[in-house]
């Protein structure tokens, strides 16, 4: 090519077999020349092959990276898009945060309700087998659960005399008279009051107190009392069936048949009496008993309310034996049925 000077080799000449030093042929001398007397044809085509070379090696750096499939996108903009989408997700938590699966709370077992022990087909026959076992005597008894006021009766149901059980009759119909303005607990009566002679007339039995309160309310003025709670008494007999003393109690204690303060100041007196040898010696530990005894000739009778916590059930007991002579077997058997209803009650 034109304005190129030829450059010259260093190399020395060869030598030949025979150790003389010979200079090389003209033709190769001609060789050495870079680009002097090379055709312009043969340049292009070295200038070809160099920028396929260069090419070539292009393409192997790009295989040595991540390949990528035709059309895809390339790695480096796969990158960025990436980066965008981060600054997004903490510009905007609600985007990606993912809301966990609550943890079902495992649904409780109910516990059994606790169905408290009552009057049921078990303790009628647990009764009546203790009658039956002791025919020899008339017993009559009666039952109430304080939670429904139904009346269970047991043995004769046929009226008693009632003897010092229909004393409480008698104390309720003189409050009657108090609460509605016709008498007063501290009217002068007898020796003392006729508060302290209800008083004595229940927790000491005394008959010298209920002759005086008889008197003070009258003999129509008790028959009608006792019509008003649906019960036909006469005071000259004093006869009573177990269900209707029960019935009494049942209204007393519930609060129906007087205002509370004379309700508590009555069952206040029906505790502590001066014979507790009947139902309140075999009650358990724990069960309250408030009661009315009665004893005349043949008749030994306990009219009672048991309490123990928020259960309450009237149990009376109404006897007819011989005389006197046969209490103490009479006695063991209102044992024997006070256990046997306490044990199937509380």
């Amino acid at each position: 090519m034109q304005g190129l000077s030829p450059v010259e080799t260093s190399e020395p000449g060869r030598h030949s077999s025979g150790g003389r030093h010979t200079p090389e042929p003209a033709q190769e001398a001609g060789r050495t020349r870079r680009f002097g007397g090379i055709r312009p044809q043969l340049l292009i085509v070295l200038v070809t092959v160099l920028a396929l070379i260069s090419a070539a090696g292009v393409y192997a750096t790009i295989q040595a990276g991540s390949p990528v499939d035709a059309g895809a996108t390339p790695a480096a903009s796969i990158s960025a898009s990436a980066r965008a989408a981060g600054a997004a997700s903490a510009a905007s938590p609600s985007a990606t945060t993912t809301t966990p699966t609550p943890t079902p709370t495992p649904t409780p077992t109910p516990t059994p309700a606790v169905v408290p022990p009552s009057i049921g087909p078990a303790l009628d026959a647990q009764i009546n087998a203790v009658i039956k076992a002791n025919s020899a005597y008339g017993f009559g008894v009666a039952l109430i659960d304080m939670t429904d006021g139904k009346v269970h009766t047991y043995g004769a149901k046929t009226k008693f005399v009632a003897a010092s059980t229909g004393k409480i009759l008698a104390a309720a119909a003189y409050y009657h008279m108090v609460e509605t303005g016709r008498a007063s607990l501290a009217a002068p009566m007898g020796a003392s009051t006729a508060g302290q002679q209800i008083r004595q007339m229940v927790q000491q039995s005394n008959n010298d107190s209920w002759a005086l309160i008889l008197a003070a309310i009258g003999h129509k003025g008790l028959t009608d009392y006792a019509a008003s709670l649906g019960i036909p008494y006469d005071r000259t007999v004093n006869a009573l069936t177990p269900a209707e003393m029960a019935k009494t109690l049942s209204e007393l204690y519930s609060g129906r048949l007087l205002n509370a303060g004379h309700t508590a100041q009555l069952l206040s007196y029906m505790q502590n009496t001066n014979y507790e040898v009947l139902i309140p010696a075999a009650a358990p530990a724990g069960v309250s008993v408030f009661h009315k005894y009665g004893l005349l000739f043949g008749n030994l009778h306990d009219a009672s309310i048991l309490v123990k916590g928020k259960r309450a059930f009237v149990f009376v007991v109404y006897t007819l034996g011989q005389d006197m002579s046969d209490m103490a077997a009479r006695t063991r058997v209102i044992h024997q049925l006070t256990g046997t209803v306490t044990a199937g009650l509380f």
